[in-house]
């Protein structure tokens, strides 16, 4: 057979099966068969894997790219910019760009991000938002990528016209919905609303499950105690405010009969919500996060403000327990997914984490004012490859079903998350383990356009060699050698993990 490029010599691993001495045959970016001792015709591209494990490309559906906006500290923005593709005041942005951000992506192993096109609290159409997000994205990007779109304002046009619009000929099977940020949240019955919809359209809706009016009194009254530092930022949400909304939001799930995703899980009790759902077989879909598996709330602790680094929502949890179970939760099955939630701010920038500074209490700032969210796109994958199967904690299988295969399904990425026949020659090829050297991660290692990562000082034991995404390397030996504007926009099908049941609650029928 006449390849492109031949992997050979490597443990492939799905999310099923490990297949010793194997070879990839690739063509036209494809994989088109694999197996041992595959015929290659002279020319085509060789690279011999020496017995390391090969692992489909990671797919990390929770990235937030080139949003130039803060809800997360409470600054209303009404309406969208239209930026036309370039980010306003780009000397005043804190967060990670299209290039950047999916730079980092391939770096560690990433080779499809899922990003979000956010519609503001008085847009009155999310077509404009979606066709404006395109433009940042277009020839900005290293890695493959498909768009998400946040809902903050569920009009009838929205949800009766525009959704079908944002499914047919946008590709986009799945939206975001907030239960806190006041720039953001919705109402239980603006919730119903567009889970009525998307039912009818196999739109996945996500939700970020918070108790809002809990965290605003709880603010409120550690702002009077002066209990201000960025420790406290988890004192406000304490697991049950978490819980609490996690387990609102599957009863109208329920009610609606309808998929979810419950997005950055981060407490025990959450997570039992979600596995007793499962448990009644309803589908009931759960995401945690590398900061909730390898940290702990002390990293908050930290003196000269830097534990605002850490601070994110749901907060790190202060109780190993909450940790363990997230662990459980991966083993298990409760998380389907495994996802980045990268949104950072850097940190010594007045509009990033040093906003926290600006309004008294000091040396402590307020918790109130800090941009939430870490940057984590480029460790995820390694993170879970080094911490979790080189440790023992999961099995390969495990890590390529939480971190590629499942997020594929479950957004409906029909060629992406599998090394099989068909589908795209996504791959990561790591080093053999008896050649890698061990080593303690530093943020210059790193390839965003972050001054941090909250995963300083972690020791990872192995890290992608080489990153390939449709048959092309772009990620050599510690330097990223693709080209920007290789990044492709897939549109997405429904997902492909169950859906509704067709099981209700009384005699009402949507």
């Amino acid at each position: 057979m006449d390849f492109d490029l031949v992997v050979r010599n490597g443990t492939v691993v799905t999310a099923s099966d490990i297949w010793e001495s194997c070879d990839i045959g690739v063509k036209e970016g494809t994989i088109v068969a694999v197996g041992p001792r595959l015929p290659a015709a002279p020319g085509a591209q060789e690279i011999d894997a020496e017995g390391a494990f090969i692992t489909p490309g990671g797919v990390d559906a929770h990235v937030h790219l080139s949003q130039f906006y803060e809800a997360t500290v409470g600054v209303d923005i009404d309406r969208s910019i239209i930026t036309n593709g370039a980010i306003p005041d780009p000397e005043n942005f804190v967060g990670d760009t299209f290039d950047t951000g999916t730079r980092s992506a391939v770096a560690g192993g990433t080779t499809t991000v899922i990003t979000f096109a956010s519609q503001m609290r008085k847009d009155e159409s999310i077509i404009t938002v979606i066709e404006d997000y395109h433009k940042l994205a277009k020839d900005q990007s290293y890695c493959d990528y498909a768009f998400h779109v946040i809902i903050t304002n569920p009009t009838p046009q929205i949800v009766e016209d525009e959704f079908p619009r944002m499914v047919n000929e946008f590709g986009i099977t799945s939206v975001k919905l907030y239960m806190t940020y006041k720039p953001l949240r919705l109402l239980d019955y603006q919730i119903l609303d567009v889970m009525y919809s998307a039912r009818k359209l196999g739109i996945t809706t996500m939700v970020h499950a918070e108790n809002a009016d809990v965290i605003d009194w709880m603010t409120q009254h550690l702002e009077q105690k002066l209990m201000t530092h960025p420790y406290h930022h988890g004192t406000s949400r304490p697991p049950i405010v978490e819980a609490e909304a996690t387990n609102r939001v599957i009863c109208l799930a329920e009610l609606m009969d309808t998929p979810i995703l419950l997005v950055h899980i981060s407490g025990g009790p959450a997570t039992k919500h979600i596995r007793d759902a499962q448990t009644r077989l309803l589908p009931i879909y759960g995401e945690t996060c590398p900061q909730y598996m390898f940290l702990l709330a002390d990293s908050m602790r930290k003196g000269h403000f830097e534990g605002a680094k850490c601070v994110c929502s749901p907060p790190i949890r202060e109780d190993k327990a909450d940790q363990d179970a997230m662990w459980a939760g991966v083993k298990n099955g409760t998380f389907t997914i495994v996802s980045s939630d990268h949104a950072p701010s850097k940190f010594n920038h007045p509009n990033g984490k040093q906003r926290g500074l600006t309004d008294g209490n000091l040396p402590y700032g307020k918790f109130r004012l800090i941009p939430n969210g870490l940057p984590g796109v480029e460790t995820r994958v390694p993170l879970l490859f080094s911490g979790g199967v080189l440790s023992g904690r999961i099995s390969p299988q495990k890590f390529v079903e939480v971190t590629s295969t499942n997020p594929a399904k479950l957004y409906g990425l029909k060629k992406k998350g599998s090394i099989a026949p068909g589908f795209d020659a996504d791959l990561v090829i790591w080093y053999p383990q008896a050649m890698f050297q061990s080593f303690k991660l530093t943020n210059e290692m790193l390839h965003h356009a972050v001054d941090y990562t909250p995963f300083e000082g972690i020791e990872f034991k192995n890290w992608p060699r080489y990153t390939i995404i449709r048959g092309k390397v772009v990620f050599s030996h510690g330097e990223v050698v693709g080209e920007m504007q290789y990044g492709q926009y897939i549109p997405r099908e429904k997902s492909l993990l169950p859906g509704p049941r067709d099981v209700w609650l009384s005699e009402w029928r949507p």
